[in-house]
């Protein structure tokens, strides 16, 4: 349970970070969307956001509700802040706000070394054998191959195997009918482009 301070400071922080424009719906396929024009004012407001912010605070949000802690995850990403990896993997094993999972794993991603990729695969062990719970096992299977690629690696081979744990999650009740896996590469791809353009921002801010 948190102390009434807490509580006071994480609205403070809510305020300050995660609600102005409605930056938390915004930070997902929604950046996808949008025009050249406007992510580039959102990217510069995130790079802002993401300076601005002490480790303290992010911590602060990370124990909020999925609103906060998906922003916390996406500021974290930008400022590459990799001291936050094993909390990001411990609430994206756990599961316990809905929503957030995509932005644990963009940061995870942006990080990009072998430990990232384990905790990715850690999180796939646990979920695509439950069929019965659509969660975020496409992004984690997204960051997981990009993170293939990048660190020349084969983690993610085990489960696209033929009749292997992503087609059996898939095609399990009921039927999600789920894209390709490259798809999902693709698509945390993309985030991590405009992840790392709000980064270029915070750099050039603490020049």
């Amino acid at each position: 349970m948190r102390h009434a301070d807490e509580e006071s400071e994480l609205l403070k922080l809510t305020r300050r970070y995660v609600t102005p424009g409605q930056r938390y719906l915004k930070l997902g396929g929604g950046l996808l969307w949008m025009s050249g024009r406007e992510r580039a004012k959102f990217t510069r407001k995130l790079g802002k956001a993401a300076s601005d912010i002490s480790p303290r605070e992010l911590g602060i949000l990370l124990n909020g509700g999925w609103r906060e802690r998906t922003t916390a995850a996406w500021l974290i990403a930008v400022v590459d802040r990799a001291e936050f990896r094993e909390r990001l993997g411990e609430l994206l094993l756990d599961s316990e706000v809905p929503f957030a999972g995509e932005a644990y794993c963009v940061a995870l991603a942006t990080f990009g070394a072998p430990a990232d990729a384990d905790l990715l695969v850690a999180y796939l062990d646990r979920y695509l054998p439950r069929p019965d719970l659509d969660y975020d096992q496409a992004a984690a299977l997204g960051a997981l191959l990009l993170l293939d690629v990048r660190l020349g690696a084969s983690q993610a081979a085990r489960f696209l195997v033929s009749d292997g744990l992503w087609q059996q999650w898939v095609e399990g009740p009921p039927t999600k009918g789920y894209d390709a896996p490259d798809s999902y590469r693709e698509f945390i791809g993309q985030l991590c482009v405009v992840a790392d353009a709000s980064a270029r921002i915070c750099t050039a801010r603490s020049r």
